[in-house]
């Protein structure tokens, strides 16, 4: 019986492999550092099957990909990452049907230590030699892309998430100010659960349309990680209609900002805000942008990675679904 995961679409992967059911559904990252000027990337060896291959695992009951990735790193090699690079996913057959791992890139910058149960061993590698260990042949293909984002300058990104908001109350029941229409009773379970998925990228600042939903779809990420939201009137339904152009503006001029950062809007302003993420990102990356209304679901997200070196080059894009209950 296939597993009944809701797959993100990524750029990294291969077109249609978000809509396919897979029996097995995991994740993991492909921890990198620089190591006196050398790329490595850290190796694990896992005694019950005798083989060296990347932190992954299946999913918990309830988690998202993302999520997984990063519990899992934390659990088998004790480092605590942000995920960084989508990676392409590897599919492989196991006893239980086809088995998909989504894989992430990870910078570290602390040590990495076996869990002594799953993982036994730890090993910092050369990324040109890394392929000769791994016990896995699919696994090369997420090295082999990691070594090739390093050698193009982008390896080491930064990430932009644009989010819409969560469910709201229905406009037909709502007789009062429209910008302080609340969110639905789902709209707050899946803000909560929102918060969870953001932890991710752990995005360091925070900004939304000053309308209520939009904060109170942020206010459990912010609560989470202590942080103050950054209101940007630009993004309320009313001012983008008017001016869209400032819309655009108000957002590129997050978009180039170096730090890691969410921003929440409503539906209606996503055609003046995904435009400007077309502009600046690669041919891949751009072709990833959804295409037509409703653009994002109530309670997605959009993460858009950019170099590190200049965030106004987009080199990946991923959209996750919403928490529905």
């Amino acid at each position: 019986m296939s597993q009944s995961v809701e797959l993100p679409v990524r750029s990294s992967d291969a077109p249609g492999l978000a809509s396919t059911a897979f029996d097995v559904v995991a994740a993991g990252a492909v921890p990198w550092r620089l190591h006196r000027g050398e790329l490595q990337v850290l190796l694990i060896h896992r005694p019950k099957y005798d083989d060296w291959s990347f932190p992954k695992g299946k999913l918990d009951e309830g988690e998202t990909v993302a999520e997984c990735a990063v519990r899992e790193v934390a659990e088998e090699v004790g480092l605590k990452i942000r995920l960084g690079l989508p990676l392409p996913a590897v599919t492989y057959e196991v006893p239980k049907g086809t088995k998909v791992v989504l894989y992430w890139a990870a910078k570290v910058r602390s040590a990495a230590a076996p869990d002594g149960a799953e993982v036994d061993q730890v090993h910092w590698m050369n990324v040109d030699k890394a392929g000769d260990r791994l016990s896995n042949a699919v696994d090369r293909e997420p090295l082999d892309a990691l070594r090739a984002a390093f050698r193009r300058d982008s390896l080491d990104t930064v990430a932009l998430v644009l989010a819409r908001h969560a469910k709201a109350k229905p406009r037909a029941a709502w007789t009062r100010e429209e910008g302080q229409r609340p969110l639905a009773t789902t709209g707050r379970r899946q803000a909560t659960r929102l918060a969870a998925l953001l932890n991710a990228w752990r995005p360091e600042r925070v900004a939304s349309s000053p309308w209520r939903r939009c904060m109170q779809t942020m206010a459990p990420y912010a609560a989470l990680r202590e942080l103050q939201i950054k209101t940007l009137p630009a993004l309320t339904e009313h001012s983008a209609d008017r001016h869209p152009r400032r819309a655009a503006k108000a957002f590129k001029k997050q978009l180039i900002k170096p730090q890691s950062m969410v921003v929440c809007t409503h539906r209606p302003v996503l055609p003046a805000l995904l435009p400007v993420l077309a502009d600046h990102a690669r041919s891949g990356a751009r072709s990833a942008l959804p295409q037509s209304d409703p653009y994002l679901r109530p309670g997605a997200i959009l993460v858009a990675q950019r170099r590190i070196d200049d965030p106004s080059k987009i080199v990946s894009v991923e959209i996750h679904e919403p928490f529905d209950d």
